[in-house]
């Protein structure tokens, strides 16, 4: 489900398919020049080796995985607690991440300098991942690259911080609810902490629980939230009334949203036996979380995950481009795709993301606009209906039969609540 003779579409072509399929550049090895197809015979043995870093093809691939110019300032506004990698995504700072580290090479990294911060077990997940600092004066990018070196047999990666598909919402200054046990909750969300207070969720069993401190009310969870399970007179989610389990990642904290703190949310929500977990979270392809949605899913999770909001050239965002997850974008009033998301072969589904009224604060209601909060309303939907149902019911979108824009087609359009009958204000995007 995810996988001409013009110079400029066959180079087009080529670079997609990279972005697709390569990780962040300091997690791979050296590559070997693509061979474009449609150049002239030739012009492809002349071009620079990958590795070099001054060759063509280097900048080229790079280019195309590089961080959005919006998310740049993010690790200046965190007062330290992030840096970037060397393609701009935001990663917590001096923290590196290696799956299933042998003892030997744990010996050999703590012998090089490295200081172990923490271990964990993911038992549901099964899973062991080590959480290095650098060695003194070893700058982070470098310091994941000798890693690599001395742990040859382990998957090395940046501690890649995920936001909200598009911006970074703030949390309010009160605690989340923790809610009744999770009991027998089918549908799963990560995101921020939700008022699980307002009207919207007042009939759902809402449960909480933080993994980057105490579980934190934020304005991005509390609307997605609302979306997936909500019901509140006019106004209906995807699953209204259905038994919520939520992971707030972010605590308030500048280093929210984590790698780490992303793979822990998922491996609770696979012990709590969720069903589907929504996503409305963007970052870069990281070795952690990309194992941890594969084993999820191999658990049997369905993992629904916004495509994100830079744009119909951006490249592939996760946890959406994922192998198996499904990509959600999402439409306006007219049910036009929303000139801002993201397209590609990971859309699998288009569900309405603008012109539309969700959960507020105080309990009140607010306008959204986004992939972000198309998303939740899939993910109800296939909770209480199943992918091949779904796709079976939804309204076939540009091309004919599946395409980039839209997917399989739209769906969810009962859930589109106009902002005015519920007397929305404000407005929250992406």
């Amino acid at each position: 489900m995810k996988g001409s003779t013009a110079w400029t579409g066959a180079f087009a072509t080529v670079m997609v398919a990279l972005a697709c399929a390569t990780p962040t550049a300091a997690q791979i090895g050296p590559l070997t020049a693509p061979r474009l197809p449609g150049l002239p015979s030739g012009v492809t043995d002349r071009l620079p080796e990958v590795g070099r870093v001054d060759g063509l093809a280097d900048r080229l691939v790079d280019d195309a995985l590089r961080a959005p110019s919006r998310l740049t300032g993010l690790a200046r506004r965190s007062r330290g607690a992030l840096e970037v990698d060397p393609l701009g995504w935001p990663v917590v700072a001096s923290e590196i991440v290696a799956i299933d580290l042998s003892d030997d090479a744990r010996r050999a990294a703590v012998e090089a300098g490295y200081r172990v911060l923490r271990e964990e077990r993911l038992e549901a997940l099964d899973l062991t991942t080590t959480v290095l600092a650098p060695p003194p004066r070893l700058s982070l990018a470098r310091a994941v690259t000798r890693l690599q070196a001395l742990a040859p047999g382990a998957e090395i990666a940046f501690n890649h911080v995920h936001t909200p598909a598009g911006e970074t919402a703030s949390a309010d200054a009160a605690r989340a609810r923790p809610g009744p046990p999770p009991g027998d909750a089918r549908l799963g969300l990560i995101d921020t902490g939700v008022d699980a207070a307002h009207p919207a969720l007042a009939g759902s069993r809402v449960s909480q629980r933080g993994f980057a401190g105490a579980p934190r009310v934020g304005a991005h969870g509390s609307a997605v939230a609302s979306l997936m399970v909500g019901r509140s007179g006019a106004f209906s989610g995807g699953a209204p009334g259905e038994a919520l389990l939520v992971a707030d990642i972010y605590g308030g904290e500048p280093a929210g949203g984590s790698s780490t703190a992303l793979a822990q949310a998922l491996a609770w929500m696979v012990e709590q036996d969720v069903a589907v977990v929504n996503v409305s979270l963007v970052g870069p392809r990281n070795g952690l979380v990309q194992r941890a949605v594969a084993r999820a899913q191999a658990r049997g999770v369905i993992v629904v995950a916004a495509v994100g909001n830079e744009g119909p050239a951006a490249p592939p965002l996760y946890p959406a481009a994922y192998e198996g997850v499904v990509g959600v974008t999402g439409v306006g009033a007219r049910n036009q795709a929303l000139p801002e998301a993201a397209r590609g072969p990971h859309v699998d589904f288009a569900a309405p993301g603008a012109d539309m009224a969700a959960a507020g604060a105080g309990g009140g209601w607010t306008s959204v606009r986004g992939t972000s909060f198309a998303a939740p309303i899939v993910a109800g939907l296939l909770a209480t209906r199943g992918e091949a149902v779904l796709s079976e019911q939804a309204a076939d979108l540009g091309a004919r039969g599946r395409d980039p824009v839209y997917g399989s087609g739209l769906v969810g359009t009962t859930s589109r609540t106009p902002p005015s009958s519920v007397g929305a204000r404000g407005r929250l995007r992406r």
